[in-house]
């Protein structure tokens, strides 16, 4: 599969860094300098990279898992998703849960990013449903362990 990206950040692409990764890293361009995110406070990162997905695919942004557990930082709508029509540019909501600043810096990666297969359901509207033994249990239906 190939996905074509128009970057106009000065960072590399993204890349897969070991054989079996399933994300890439998306880095932070910010050519005015460092932002800063205050505890709780959200913000929108641009990464100054445009992509073209094939139909069928779509990109999931997630949280790096360093930067949540170290420093709190994590993708405030993760999994983020990308069609495969839009064609702006990759951006990333992140926020601050942690009780310090946290300063974003040009080239940090902040993300990262899945490309998936998908299917588009054809949706159907009936009276009821199947049982199953499951039911309508949730949220914690099968117990605490």
């Amino acid at each position: 599969m190939i996905v074509k990206f128009v970057n106009t950040s000065h960072h590399p692409l993204p890349k897969y860094e070991t054989p079996q990764s399933a994300g890439m890293d998306l880095r932070a361009f910010l050519p005015e300098g460092p932002v800063t995110l205050k505890p709780l406070e959200r913000g929108l990162v641009k990464t100054g990279l445009f992509m073209e997905l094939p139909e069928g695919y779509e990109a999931q942004v997630r949280p790096r898992s360093g930067l949540a557990l170290k420093k709190g930082i994590t993708v405030l709508n993760s999994p983020g998703t990308i069609d495969a029509d839009y064609r702006g540019e990759i951006c990333v909501i992140l926020i601050n849960l942690s009780n310090e600043e946290f300063v974003i810096n040009d080239g940090e990666r902040i993300a990262q990013m899945v490309i998936a297969r998908h299917e588009q359901a054809e949706i159907v509207q009936v009276e009821e449903l199947t049982d199953t033994e499951r039911g309508a249990g949730g949220f914690g239906h099968t117990g605490a362990s």
